[in-house]
Formats: structure tokens, sequence, C-alpha cells
């Protein structure tokens, strides 16, 4: 068997789209070869936004057995696990905490594979040749954000330093109820009869809700919805990560990925949420709307995004980070781990003493927050 090799290339085009995808599967749309590419080549992602790609790829001759986005960071944008005040101490020291290395989807705070291997590889060794990597890389600190659980005790028993930081976000999980009615049902009285009641202020507001999927979305559709989603950004000062060349890209490449959900408003669409499909999973990502309506993002949101997973068997739906309001229309919290090398001893000892105290509270907000589900047996 010949020995693995590592290259760092400086762009996902390096790799054919079928050799990256073939390691990757069809199960999470965001580690695809075309997602990645579309925000590469739109400038998303680009040495000019703070973004240098230097994904990571591990071969055995002429064969591609790894892969995992990998990227030099000159800023914290974009990432969702906030280390921004690590920077600082470490600059007020006389350090230099960027570039830093960082494994994510870039503008993606969605749970998921970050490293694919070829179901023959070691994945201890193949670990830890990644790991000399970045432990050699001369930069501050590598992270690893939102990977899945058996991930990340992959790497931990590679890598007994890293350093688990714990987070929060809000999930429905299908737990066999067969249709929306089906969930009413296993919810209190006080929430089936709120959740009803925001449904029908909807309807009641002269808006109808459409899903469309596919082929069905076509270069209109995306425009429009493009327009809201720049309004929820330009509302807070200032653009959005993404363009419309990246959507748009999207739409033409991956558009089995896709679902955009609509309202409309005498026939015309006047708000849209676009969200991206695995296997079994269903991402709520991106929304905007040209109107005020009362709680037209619930449903737009939330409750279209319940519908189309029990009509498609999806069985998880992770409509995206942050939000309380998510607990009381029946989205668990659920525990999330990003992992981290920090490169100086001194600097690791305060982040580990940081990640410590911080999973304290996180773990009691956890407590609190299962306990305020409105299900009718938690």
């Amino acid at each position: 068997m010949s020995p693995l090799v590592l290259h760092e290339l400086p762009a996902i085009e390096a790799v054919p789209a079928a050799a990256w995808n073939a390691l990757v599967g069809d199960d999470h749309p965001f580690l695809r070869h075309e997602f990645l590419h579309a925000l590469e080549a739109s400038g998303a992602v680009s040495p000019a936004t703070g973004w240098v790609p230097r994904h990571l790829t591990l071969w055995q001759g002429e064969a591609l057995v790894g892969v995992m986005p990998h990227y030099h960071k000159h800023h914290s944008f974009g990432e969702y696990v906030f280390d921004w005040g690590w920077a600082e101490a470490w600059e007020r020291a006389g350090g230099d905490y960027y570039p830093k290395g960082l494994s994510a989807i870039p503008f993606t705070p969605a749970p998921g594979p970050r490293l694919a291997l070829a179901p023959h590889l070691d994945p201890l060794a193949a670990r830890r040749v990644l790991a000399e990597a970045w432990e050699e890389s001369g930069l501050s600190s590598w992270h690893l954000l939102f990977a899945e659980p058996a991930e990340v005790e992959a790497w931990q028993a590679a890598c007994p330093s890293l350093l688990a930081r714990q987070g929060v976000q809000f999930q429905w999980r299908d737990r066999g109820y067969g249709d929306f009615e089906g969930f009413l049902a296993a919810l209190t009285a006080k929430r089936r009869k709120a959740i009803r009641r925001e449904r029908r202020l909807v309807a009641e507001q002269g808006l109808t809700l459409h899903r469309l999927e596919g082929e069905a979305i076509d270069a209109a559709a995306m425009a429009h919805f493009f327009r809201c989603y720049e309004i929820t950004y330009l509302e807070r000062g200032r653009h959005g990560y993404l363009g419309l060349d990246f959507f748009e890209r999207l739409r033409r490449t991956l558009p089995e990925s896709l679902l955009l959900i609509q309202a409309r408003r005498d026939g015309a669409p006047v708000a849209a949420a676009l969200c991206l499909q695995g296997a079994r999973t269903l991402y709520g990502r991106y929304w905007g709307s040209e109107i005020l309506a009362d709680c037209l993002h619930f449903e737009a949101c939330y409750y279209q995004g319940i519908e189309h997973c029990l009509a498609r068997g999806l069985t998880l739906f992770d409509p995206g980070t942050q939000g309380e309001h998510k607990l009381s229309r029946g989205f668990a919290p659920r525990r999330l781990t990003s992992l981290h090398h920090i490169a100086d001893s001194r600097l690791r000892d305060a982040v580990a003493r940081f990640c410590a105290e911080e999973r304290a509270h996180v773990e009691a907000y956890c407590r609190a927050a299962e306990a305020a589900l409105p299900f009718r047996d938690a």
C-alpha cells in the first residue's frame, strides 16, 4: 500500500469535482464540491475577503483518498464560533493570532462532516498526518467547527491536546409524527393553539406559501429571493456575505439540494427562504422579506420546513443559529462541539480555562432549555 501524502491546494477547482464528491457522497450538501466551488468562484471566499483556501487532500499514489476544506483566516467573521476575545488577548500579549487555520464551511454554522476518507484508510493514521501539517504550519491555531460527534471523538483520539468548546443550537427531529397534525398532537394544548393561530394570521393577511424544489427554481425566483436576502442585511446597515452569483451557481450546479419557500400575495412573491437538503436533513439557511407581516417568518422558516421534512421523509431540520423562540415551536437544544489547536502553551492554558467555564454555563442553559420544551411528555 502506498504511503499517505498530504497536498495543500490553493483552490477547490484544483480537485476534480467527481473525485472530491466520490469521497463526500450526497448526504451533506455543504461539503460537496459544487457548494465550496460556488463560494470561491463567486468571490465570497478569497484572499480579498480574508478567506485563503488551503484545502487539505490525502493521496496514495495517484488516488485521492481524503479531503478536508481548510482556510487560512485573517479575521473571524463568518464562522459563528466566536474567538475574537482569544485573538484580542493574544495580540495584547504581543502575539499574532492571524492568520489562523480553519476547517469549516464558510458562512455555514451547520453541523456535518468535515473530513471525508476512503473506506480502506485507517482514520487514526489519516488524522495524524493532517495534524502534523497544522502543528508544523507556524500558525497560531487551527480550528475545527461544527463537526459531528463521531468526528469530534475521532479527532480527540488522534490529537488528545485539542481543546473542546461547547455550543448549542435548536433543531427539530421527527419522532414519528406522520404529518403536521401529528406533530401538533405531541405538543401541549397551549402551544397547539398558538401555532394554529400564527398560521391562521399569515393566511388572513392574504399570504400563501409555496415550496419550490430543484429545477422549479428558475432565475427569476432566485433573483427575487436574493433581493429579500439582501434586505435582511441592509436592515442592519451592511450587505450579506454572499452575492447573487453564489446563489445562481447553486441553482445551476446543485439544484437537487435546493428548496425555496416563497410567500406570495396576489400571486406575486413577497418573501422567501432558501434551504438546502441532504439525504436525512433539511438545513434552513437564508431568509428575507419585502413586507412586514405578522408571523410570516415563523411560517416560512419553521412550519413550512417541518411540513417538508414530514412529506419527504427527512428526520432532522436544522433551521440555523440562535433563537430561543424556536423552543416553543418544537426545536430542541442540541449540544455542539468545536475543536481548537492552540500552538502557544500560554494561550492554550488560558483558552482551556475559558472553555471549561463556558461549558458549565452551556450545560446549565441546555438543561433549562430542555425543561422549557412544549411537548406533552417533556
